[in-house]
């Protein structure tokens, strides 16, 4: 094999090589955006367990009740 062919061949590679991984690294931001939406929704649910743990849970429906009025 010549030079010109090796390099070829080599350049064909590299461009596969770099559309696999851009596909990949976009598949992990994705993911990353959907676990940040998920791990947000239980920071919130977290919140209010403490929130009922140290106010205790008639205090806290009585809040509730104010907010929804």
């Amino acid at each position: 094999m010549d030079m010109e062919a090796i390099i070829a061949e080599n350049d064909k590679r590299l461009s596969v090589h770099e559309a696999i991984c851009q596909e990949r690294w976009t598949a992990i931001l994705e993911s990353f955006d959907k676990g940040s939406k998920r791990m947000q929704r239980i920071e919130y649910l977290l919140y209010a367990v403490i929130a009922s743990v140290f106010f205790g849970k008639d205090m806290i429906l009585d809040i509730i009740k104010t907010l929804i009025k």
